[in-house]
């Protein structure tokens, strides 16, 4: 018996969506993820060079994980982040805003540019809500009037998603499922029962999951991963103990002025804060200004 792979892993969430021959599994996804912007079903969609290119030598090269350009010309960005770098938001706006402008060319008029969606899959919590799904639009504060419904932000938050307080009947949710990586028989089932292009994505991952080549592609990227959860906690844990660091010195500095104010000798604060001497004296030039 084999394990199934992870779709949430980029590799083979391209594999699953991203390829021509599961062109109709990407329609079917979009068509319910984009159930309450769009008003008709989508009825084409073709797949795009992922790599956006740069307007200038020293850009950033900006790499989305689907790319697609629906039969209207509207543009459509999936991206799946499997840990919270802490900038999602700035993330998503940038990769929008590439996507944007990348569509004129020199001498088009702005008004020939088309509506602009980018899709957030998240395998964490982002949204201050309890809402697994959150749809955003750039709006009036005050009367909630839509300015332009060209930028157009949808957040799908995977941990949020929990059997037991969903409609499996839901589609959007049967989709969420499948992405979460459900490993129980009956909701598997449930799941792609009547759903065609469920069940073409869920064949697609059984049969990655089957092949060697594909598991040695996947084992390989699945390191990188933990590699970079690794480094982003390292991070963290190093900006957590600078932090710490800093507001010790910080609390030093205080009651070395203290000190000072009371007419503590140099070496008296010294002693008591761990404070440099040049420190201590700066300190104290700053108090005889």
């Amino acid at each position: 018996m084999f394990d199934r792979l992870d779709p949430k892993v980029d590799f083979v969430f391209k594999r699953i969506f991203g390829v021509e021959e599961n062109k109709d599994v990407l329609l079917d996804f979009l068509n319910v993820a984009l159930r309450e912007s769009e008003p008709q079903p989508l009825t084409d969609i073709h797949i795009l060079n992922p790599y956006i290119d740069k307007n200038a030598l020293h850009d950033k090269q900006s790499i989305l994980d689907i790319h697609a350009r629906t039969a209207d010309g509207k543009q459509v960005n999936i991206e799946i982040q499997l840990f919270n770098r802490y900038d999602i938001e700035k993330r998503t706006l940038y990769y929008w805003s590439k996507m944007y402008a990348s569509q004129l060319e020199e001498g088009q008029k702005y008004k020939e540019l088309k509506k602009t969606i980018t899709i957030n899959i998240l395998n964490f919590k982002f949204i201050p809500n309890e809402r697994y799904y959150n749809l955003f639009h750039l709006r009036e504060d005050h009367m909630g009037l839509v300015l332009t419904d060209h930028i157009e932000i949808h957040f799908m938050e995977l941990p949020k998603l929990e059997e037991q307080k969903v409609r499996i009947s839901d589609k959007l949710v049967k989709w969420l499922l499948f992405l979460k990586g459900v490993d129980k028989p009956e909701v598997w089932e449930e799941i792609s029962m009547n759903e065609p292009a469920l069940q073409k994505a869920m064949d697609t991952l059984e049969f990655l999951s089957q092949n060697e080549e594909a598991r040695r592609l996947y084992e390989m990227r699945q390191k990188a991963l933990h590699d970079e959860a690794s480094m982003i906690d390292g991070a963290r844990e190093e900006g957590r103990q600078e932090g710490m660091q800093k507001g010790m010195h910080k609390s030093k500095i205080e009651i070395a002025k203290n000190l000072l104010g009371m007419a503590f000798d140099v070496a008296q604060v010294i002693e008591a804060t761990g404070l440099s001497k040049d420190e201590v004296q700066r300190l104290k030039d700053e108090l005889m200004q």
